[in-house]
């Protein structure tokens, strides 16, 4: 009853621009000997790039983490130790879940023949969703102090230190010789900037279109000014591509999720109109419920799909041809559906179901507060105008007050 219903669209949103996109973006080809190798549309079709800005999400992710985190930490009564085990098992149990099953599967797929190529793409493909988890355990950890420190100093002085290191690191990728190591402090810095802006936006300090416009002007400023410096227009990598926007995260990958939250925050009172509707606000409930597992599994669900039916010894447009034309974005498109439904059976598969009351009635580990109890309400006249009656509600414990309540002696 206390969830922001705009933010949850945000996060199912997010989620969803990440299936999609990875699942869009993602060509795995079947080779002459039966394996399978990766190839991305984006490296023929360079004129999709700017539908990455659309699908590229995890600034979004990040600051409906942050948003979340405070608030339940502002919630939480007991102490901070109890409420980080609490929240850190909901991001680990599924991971640990995802790695035991991928191995048994992957071992297998070894025993049964599957080939080196195919392998390698499925543990690459299966493995890399995982880096998401530095960046957000560590940010979750340290939820208390970033929040004293937006409050103390306010969200533009704290991203200010986050910006400026990303900055940083993309000057010297561009300074230094090609293939120099650089720290990977930007997957840190890059995402601390969205965690800050939901963590700023829990404690009030975002409310309002003036706030939300400004968030969003200026990384749409921002956005202009890094295209007209030379950063690449794809928000995600391209292979072959010298340099990426997402690998490390680049000042562009920064300015979009600042463009993406202010525009959010815009569009708070259509995102709570569409989710009052039941079919809308029942599919960003089980997304959010669910968000770390579909995040997890997607990528294993396009392999296993993709594998499966190249056994089948044919060659199907779409999932194992080659991405080089708008003929294949299209045949993509129309195994979306298959994607999905495989992925909704997996991400269910062993929850637990809800447990309802002997009598039918609601589930039963709803709370109370949920639940609100019908009083008893007894007039003093049998009859008379409706308008007119004088109603006086009693305790069924109280029997002498239920008696002059019914106009009966005592």
């Amino acid at each position: 009853m206390s969830r922001d219903r705009a933010v949850d669209a945000l996060r199912a949103y997010a989620i969803g621009g990440v299936v999609l996109g990875h699942w869009l973006v993602t060509g795995l080809v079947l080779t002459g000997d039966g394996g399978l190798h990766q190839a991305s549309p984006l490296t023929a079709l360079p004129g999709l790039a700017p539908l990455t800005w659309a699908l590229q999400t995890l600034g979004l992710f990040f600051f409906t983490a942050g948003f979340g985190s405070t608030r339940s930490l502002a919630r939480h009564r007991g102490g901070a130790g109890g409420w980080l085990a609490r929240r850190l098992r909901r991001l680990l149990l599924p991971t640990v879940a995802l790695l035991g099953v991928g191995a048994a599967v992957l071992l297998a797929a070894t025993v049964a023949g599957t080939s080196d190529d195919t392998l390698t793409v499925a543990l690459r493909l299966a493995i890399s969703p995982l880096w998401f988890l530095v960046p957000l355990v560590f940010l979750v950890a340290v939820t208390s102090p970033l929040r004293a420190a937006v409050r103390r100093w306010g969200v533009a002085r704290c991203v200010a230190p986050a910006v400026a290191a990303v900055a940083a690191v993309d000057l010297a990728v561009r300074l230094l010789p090609a293939g120099t190591d650089v720290p990977p402090v930007t997957v840190l810095a890059a995402w601390a900037v969205p965690y800050l802006l939901g963590v700023a936006h829990a404690d009030g300090q975002l409310d309002g279109r003036r706030a939300a416009g400004m968030v969003a002007g200026g990384g749409a400023v921002a956005l202009g000014a890094l295209l007209a410096l030379g950063y690449p227009v794809s928000a995600v990598g391209v292979p072959g591509a010298g340099v990426s926007n997402l690998n490390p995260p680049s000042l562009l990958a920064v300015a979009l999720a600042v463009t993406q939250v202010g525009l959010g925050l815009l569009a708070r009172p259509a995102l709570e109109r569409l989710l009052d509707r039941p079919l809308p606000g029942r599919a960003a409930t089980e997304v959010n419920r669910q968000a770390v597992r579909i995040y997890l599994w997607h990528q294993p669900v396009l392999v296993a799909v993709t594998a499966l039916t190249a056994r089948s010894g044919l060659t199907l447009p779409g999932l194992h041809t080659p991405p080089d034309g708008p003929g294949w974005v299209l045949a993509r498109l129309c195994w979306l559906p298959l994607l999905a439904a495989v992925l909704v059976t997996v991400v269910r598969t062993g929850q637990p179901r809800a447990r309802r009351h002997p009598g039918g009635g609601g589930v039963a580990g709803r709370s109370a507060e949920c639940v609100r109890p019908i009083p008893r309400v007894y007039d003093h006249r049998r009859s008379g105008p409706p308008d007119l009656q004088e109603v006086i509600a009693v305790r069924d414990s109280d029997p002498p007050s239920r008696g002059r309540a019914d106009g009966q002696p005592r």
